[in-house]
């Protein structure tokens, strides 16, 4: 339905966010009610968008914090609906990645032509916990004063409060990236003209639409793919974005830097985004350090500096890459100019 009913009631379960520091946020639960989960508890700027994001594969194992008070008021679309080329029409993935969502005022009402049932029923068919009533406002100052914080959603009231100790920080115990990559090659755009292999470490869907939407072939290829010895089949290389801790995909850091000590009349063109340019930095020399907090939002200032231009963009990562650890070969293209990281 593209609208609630009167009927539908706001949550009254009481769930609690427990955080590494030891304190914890009493709320009411208003999507899967099953179980507790664990992850790095983040937040991320936007107004709109939580279909998107609760989708984009870069949020595996974490727990996400959405700044802007009121989340559901337009639902959640069909996720049956697909697009030209088979995928989600809607999403940026096949389902939820974040382990959980965490809100102030949860809108149990919803309205919008394209919506198909509510934020919190499409929570418990994936069986992701959200928690609202939550002082987001205070959870989002304690994380940029102390940086991302490994937390657990606990549904059960009478559960003790969870030892730290023994649960682990998916940046460092997990490998994301293999989480979430394609296990096989896939092609879309089957005959353009413009021939992409893509890396997949955890590609939004969207990226594949508007590539093969301008001219490319795209061959997506899993993370640890030897990619370099089929360079010369192809025009050019991307990397996709992808969750946790970039150094932890040293194979396909290998391969990068075989790709770029080519000589000069083999070279092609590479294009990496959020974890697929902290890829190519490694590659090139550059030394990757997790950021305090990240950057998270719909609305990141960048600046380019071959132009001189400013562009709002959309990020995703909590990690970036030194530049002063960069060899001279290598400039900058864009920096962010909230903290000036690359």
């Amino acid at each position: 339905s593209t609208q609630s009913g009167d009927e539908v009631k706001p949550p009254s379960a009481l769930a609690t966010l427990y955080l590494e520091d030891g304190s914890k946020f009493v709320g009411r639960s208003f999507g899967s009610h099953e179980a507790a989960v664990d992850g790095e508890v983040v937040f991320t700027t936007g107004m709109v968008g939580y279909p998107e994001a609760l989708t984009d594969p870069s949020y595996q194992g974490q727990i996400i914090t959405l700044t802007t008070p009121m989340v559901g008021n337009y639902g959640v679309p069909d996720r049956k609906k697909v697009d030209k080329f088979g995928l989600p029409a809607m999403f940026e993935s096949y389902k939820i990645h974040a382990s959980g969502l965490i809100v102030q005022d949860y809108a149990h009402h919803y309205s919008h032509w394209k919506a198909a049932s509510s934020l919190g029923d499409w929570l418990k068919e994936e069986g992701i916990p959200g928690l609202c009533d939550i002082d987001t406002r205070m959870l989002t100052k304690k994380i940029r004063e102390k940086g991302a914080l490994v937390g657990r959603i606990e549904i059960d009231e009478n559960a003790p409060a969870p030892d730290f100790t023994q649960i682990g920080n998916p940046n460092i115990n997990r490998h994301m990236v293999s989480e979430v990559s394609t296990k096989e090659i896939k092609v879309y755009g089957e005959g353009n003209p413009i021939k992409i292999m893509g890396v997949d470490c955890g590609m939004k869907y969207n990226m594949i639409r508007l590539l093969v939407d301008r001219g490319c072939e795209l061959t997506i290829v899993p993370w640890d793919h030897p990619f370099a010895a089929d360079m010369h089949k192809f025009d050019g290389l991307f990397l996709s974005n992808g969750p946790g801790d970039p150094t932890s995909c040293d194979k396909t850091i290998e391969q990068l830097r075989q790709a770029i000590s080519v000589p000069d009349d083999q070279v092609k063109p590479i294009f990496g985004i959020c974890l697929g340019n902290q890829l190519l930095g490694i590659a090139a020399g550059g030394e990757a350090k997790k950021l305090p907090f990240g950057n998270r939002g719909q609305n990141q200032p960048v600046i380019n500096h071959a132009t001189g231009e400013c562009y709002i963009t959309s990020q995703n990562h909590g990690y970036h890459i030194d530049t002063t650890t960069l060899g001279s070969d290598y400039n900058e293209l864009f920096t962010n100019l909230n903290d000036g990281s690359n």
